[in-house]
């Protein structure tokens, strides 16, 4: 009995002491006792941040406006490498000071993505790396983390309070750790760098500058002190006709006018007008009208202008070909280029497909020209749309050169000219005209007469005693 005794005491013994041995590796793992846990609580120490770190008290109340803009200036890894370095002291504007002290705008220009570099400036402008207390005797000025120095006077030592830069410092060691220290200040610290790039990208358009009021002006037409022109909500369409907004030329308006509203222009037309004349040079083929705008005349920034101010333009582009068989006569006289193109140009914005549409529903449609008070005609013709009359008449045959919403090019393979009839409207001259004119008047006279036969029913049975009596021929409504 006493061996079975022994053995049984060797193995109570083995059992006991094995414990103590195997949950070594859950604990090293990541639970168990407190011996493990405090190596691996170092361990985390070495790579991560502590819970006592000065960092986490950035999370405080007081503060978590600008441990946001820590974490939106993706900044959150460099403060952990510069504490892991050695001690830090982070100047800590409140909640309240950067709310409502912070201006709206510089806010949004910190918060935009392309600004992030000036973000991160910015913050760590507020950190130094050395602890600093306001017990201490502080220096004159201290580089901080953004590579810039801050001013620093006052403190416990010279009687006078605790300032950083422009700031007071409001709360003084107002959270201290073994890794650093915070010090609460009134304000945000903007370093010059920041500001200098703040001041570059803001948009000096933006900036809205109130106009000093000249003379008054006097309308050459009337010789009356002009009106001023009423307010013009933005985007609204232009108050004064085109005709008016033009500038004074041959056989246009007479004397300059304004344009619409308060001389802000809602649309590039200038831009617009250039676009369009290169399309026509990239397009091919109306290098002659292009050149005839730019050099020529000044029609590309009267152009221009008027788009600005909101009208719209359609454009019927004579071809190079169409231009060349232009005599020396018919351009020698002052004027002509700018009449002849003004004539082609329509005070409104149609496609290839509307015009097309509108004759095909009207059989003749007459539009306004720039060129007062001659209008062009067109009408349907072999499947397109056909300007003018006679041998003078110009087929659409390239549509919608350039289309932008407030510009339209439509090319044409002649030069148009006005009738020389004018006081009929523009409606024609020769043999052309006088051959349509009775084909437009014939349906007025057949409904006209065909009115006239509707008799009621009164009238048809008077009509019919008036037979029987045998006066009905006296009676012309009853013929």
């Amino acid at each position: 009995m006493g061996a079975p005794a022994l053995l049984l005491l060797l193995l109570a013994a083995a059992a006991t002491a094995a414990p103590p041995d195997q949950p070594a590796l859950p604990a090293a793992a990541g639970g168990g006792g407190g011996g493990a846990n405090n190596s691996s609580s170092s361990g985390a120490a070495s790579t991560g941040v502590n819970s006592n770190s000065v960092l986490v008290a950035l999370l405080d109340s007081h503060y978590t406006e600008l441990a946001e803009l820590v974490e939106k200036a993706l900044l959150l890894q460099a403060l952990e490498d510069a504490v892991g370095k050695g001690n830090v002291t982070i100047f800590a504007p409140r909640n309240e000071a950067l709310e409502r002290d912070l201006d709206p705008e510089f806010r949004r220009f910190l918060l935009e993505p392309r600004n992030l570099r000036s973000l991160q400036q910015l913050l760590l402008f507020h950190v130094l790396p050395a602890r600093l207390h306001a017990s201490t005797a502080l220096p004159s000025s201290h580089p901080t983390l953004s590579g810039e120095h801050v001013d620093l006077s006052g403190g416990e030592g010279t009687g006078s309070p605790m300032r950083v830069g422009a700031a007071a410092v409001t709360r003084p060691d107002a959270v201290v750790r073994p890794d650093g220290v915070i010090h609460g200040i009134e304000r945000l610290l903007v370093p010059r760098s920041v500001q200098e790039d703040f001041n570059r990208r803001r948009s000096l358009a933006a900036i809205s500058a109130v106009l000093p009021t000249g003379a008054p002006e006097v309308d050459p037409r009337t010789h009356r002190l002009k009106k001023p022109a009423p307010p013009v909500p933005p985007g609204a369409p232009p108050v004064l006709p085109i005709w008016d907004a033009m500038a004074p030329g041959p056989s246009i308006a007479p004397a300059p006018a304004p344009g619409p509203g308060s001389g802000k222009h809602h649309f590039d037309g200038h831009s617009q007008v250039k676009d369009f004349i290169q399309t026509l040079l990239l397009y091919g083929g109306y290098n002659e009208l292009a050149d005839i705008l730019v050099n020529l005349t000044s029609l590309a920034t009267e152009m221009g202008r008027l788009v600005s101010e909101g009208y719209v333009l359609t454009v019927l582009a004579p071809n190079d070909e169409a231009m060349t068989r232009l005599t020396t006569d018919q351009l020698s006289e002052p004027g002509s280029p700018e009449n002849i193109l003004y004539y082609h140009m329509i005070p409104e914005y149609q496609t290839e497909e509307s015009m097309y549409n509108a004759v095909r529903r009207f059989g003749k449609v007459r539009y306004d020209t720039l060129r007062l008070p001659n209008k062009v005609t067109a009408r349907e013709a072999d499947g397109s749309v056909k300007f003018g009359h006679g041998e003078g008449s110009a087929y659409l045959f390239d549509p919608d050169i350039y289309t932008d919403g407030r510009i339209s090019v439509q090319g044409i393979d002649a030069v148009l000219f006005p009738p020389k009839d004018t006081a009929t409207g523009g409606e024609g001259s020769g043999e052309g005209s006088s051959g349509a004119a009775p084909a437009r008047k014939a349906p007025a006279v057949t409904a006209h007469s065909k009115s006239k036969l509707r008799r009621g029913k009164l009238l048809e049975g008077a009509c019919q005693v008036m037979g029987f009596l045998g006066r009905r021929s006296r009676f012309a409504s009853c013929q």
